[in-house]
């Protein structure tokens, strides 16, 4: 039975610990809130997801010492943003044999580091033990026990094996990769470009406008990645465009559903302030902005998104300014 910390009582993290709980290992997970902590004790996590039973073998603690001791595996499911905070406060606590899974999304702002990176840097976590976990994942469908599938992405195949097995049950199905940079890659940008379509279904748009949009943006995506030395062929699968379609199409996602509201007319803090949530793709999108432009790389769709998010434009615009632009070839050799 292996046992498995869990730093984030959120959404995903939540999901993640079920499935964790549900292929045998035992999970302690860390909360920063007291309240969230009872809920967990108690088998449910009403904020994040009401009405769903936690299966046994999850207990909760705010103190991050007593809820690592003796884990093999330690899976950091914070906001990405808070990810270098949040190893100031309790990285120390991470045991040092231990295998670190990235549960989370994003660029860091300001040093355009990937979440693996910030692992490395601000948690002293040697790379072979740093897996990410990437996939068609939304957490509705995963605590309804649906099945999907997901990727594990390590350079050390041992560690994503051992992530791999512990996460595996009849309805979660892991492959192993050791594409860390797509797979990371493919998460974050998919975020930004669910935005786009949510706009586009906001203002009205169809499903031809919405598959051009995923299809440019996966375009965009494995540029981008492969320009860091991703593999091209990581984003034809699972971390690619099987998160991408998800993220893109699904009610359930936040990205999709925060740009509907944006194509509708609702600015940022309009959208925050009615759902008291921010979408990941919302804060990193200029983030991955920053590091497609420092490694030379072209993305119009992401370009147009942080003009929206970070400048005020209206959404209607992202799209005009994306159909004027100057012919060119699907793929660009």
């Amino acid at each position: 039975m292996t046992q498995v910390a869990v730093f984030g009582t959120g959404s995903w993290g939540t999901a993640f610990a079920c499935v964790l709980a549900d292929a045998g290992s035992t999970v302690r997970m860390w909360g920063r809130r007291q309240d969230a902590v009872e809920q967990i004790n108690a088998g449910v996590n009403t904020d994040y997801l009401p009405g769903v039973p936690l299966p046994r073998g999850i207990t909760a603690s705010s103190d991050p010492e007593e809820v690592t001791s003796g884990a093999e595996i330690v899976v950091l499911a914070v906001p990405s943003q808070s990810l270098r905070d949040n190893l100031a406060d309790w990285g120390s606590a991470i045991p040092h044999g231990a295998a670190v899974v990235s549960l989370m999304k994003g660029v860091e702002l300001g040093t355009t580091m990937r979440m693996s990176e910030v692992i490395v840097e601000a948690g002293a976590v040697a790379p072979e033990r740093v897996a990410v976990v990437s996939g068609p994942n939304l957490a509705r469908e995963i605590v309804a026990r649906q099945p999907a599938a997901s990727v594990v992405a390590c350079i050390d195949h041992d560690t994503a094996d051992l992530v791999a097995a512990a996460c595996h049950t009849p309805y979660f199905r892991p492959y192993t990769h050791e594409d860390v940079v797509g797979a990371e890659l493919g998460g974050a940008t998919k975020n930004v470009i669910a935005l786009a379509v949510g706009m586009a279904e906001g203002l009205g748009m169809g499903d031809n406008t919405k598959a051009s949009i995923i299809t440019r943006g996966l375009a965009e995506t494995t540029r981008l990645g492969v320009r860091l030395g991703g593999d091209p062929m990581t984003f034809a699968g699972l971390a690619g465009v099987g998160d991408l379609i998800a993220t893109c199409m699904s009610p359930l996602s936040r990205n999709h559903t925060f740009g509907v509201q944006l194509g509708q007319g609702f600015t940022v803090e309009e959208v925050v302030s009615r759902t008291r949530q921010t979408a990941e793709g919302v804060k990193s999108c200029a983030s991955i902005l920053q590091l497609a432009h420092e490694h030379g790389v072209d993305v119009p769709i992401i370009e147009q998104v942080n003009l929206v998010v970070h400048e005020g434009h209206d959404a209607l615009s992202v799209g005009q300014a994306l159909m004027a632009r100057e012919r060119g070839r699907e793929v660009r050799h």
